[in-house]
């Protein structure tokens, strides 16, 4: 059975809509899903049981996070697999038996991604490969990836790079889909999700630490969910938070080679880089009033 948790916080419309997906679009599996709500102030959370009886929810009695929320809904699931949603997701097709499919073909995988689109139908960059000082060399001369053959830049690189439309062994998932034995947990620092990170980056720490414990990461495109991508957080906020994400990588970077020579070296190039985007991205907010991406 697939436990799907998923976490509200002040989404109500958002999170019901993503629960009538799951309903409409999910067959031939066994699957419950497990909603934490985070203490929302904009309704009361039994609302989601008026619409929904069949769901488990789990009211906190505070904003705990994504990855702490996560681990209270893991510990009320009786599934075998984990799949954590974010609330701003919805599906189309029957996403969740046709990656669970894959996820039963091979043993070796030890968290799984899919495709993701924009509401448009833009491709979302769910696969990455850890940051370093090539890759970030690389992304900040792209023209030397762009002049690669596809296939070869598309692994290479992943991100931006990657189109999405293969699959692929990566470092990483987007945790907005993030799917996983529920023995994986076992080898887990504590036994459980790593809650050192109140929200973002968590997806990036905890597919280094199942990496660690001999799992690999994987990439699907055997199907697509939609994924709105921060609905639940305003565009000024959004970009408040950037600084949050850079420290984060920083530190998941020191945990990755420690804190000498190359560490440094990283950073130079890597907050050079993100911050002079952070500043270009500010400027064009204040502007125009838009987000780019």
């Amino acid at each position: 059975m697939v436990s799907v948790i998923i976490i509200n916080y002040n989404t109500f419309q958002l999170t019901c809509n993503c629960i009538e997906s799951i309903l409409l679009y999910t067959k031939e599996i066994a699957y419950e899903i497990v909603l934490v709500d985070n203490n929302s102030t904009e309704c009361d959370a039994d609302l989601f049981l008026q619409r929904f009886p069949q769901i488990v929810l789990v009211k906190n009695q505070e904003n705990a996070g994504f990855a702490k929320g996560n681990n209270l809904g893991i510990a009320h699931a009786k599934g075998t697999v984990i799949l954590l949603l974010n609330s701003d997701t919805w599906f189309t097709e029957n996403s969740i038996c046709d990656a669970a499919k894959v996820l039963e073909a091979n043993k070796s995988i030890g968290v799984l991604g899919v495709r993701m689109i924009y509401p448009g139908g833009g491709i979302q960059h769910t696969a990455r490969k850890f940051r370093s000082i090539g890759w970030e060399l690389l992304d900040l001369f792209r023209f030397i990836p762009l002049l690669m053959p596809y296939q070869q830049r598309a692994k290479r690189m992943l991100g931006k790079y990657f189109r999405s439309d293969f699959d692929t062994a990566c470092d990483w998932v987007n945790g907005a889909w993030f799917m996983f034995p529920v023995s994986v947990l076992e080898k887990m620092p504590g036994n459980k999700l790593d809650e050192r990170f109140f929200m973002y980056g968590e997806d990036h720490l905890w597919c280094y630490q199942i990496r660690q414990a001999g799992y690999i990461a994987w990439f699907t495109s055997v199907t697509t969910i939609v994924h709105i991508n921060n609905g639940s957080t305003q565009k000024e906020k959004q970009l408040k938070l950037i600084p949050v994400m850079i420290r984060h990588e920083q530190e998941i970077m020191k945990e990755r080679v420690g804190k000498g020579l190359y560490y440094y070296l990283f950073c130079a190039i890597y907050l050079s880089k993100e911050y002079g985007r952070y500043a270009i991205k500010w400027l064009v907010y204040q502007m125009a009033g838009k987000l780019v991406r």
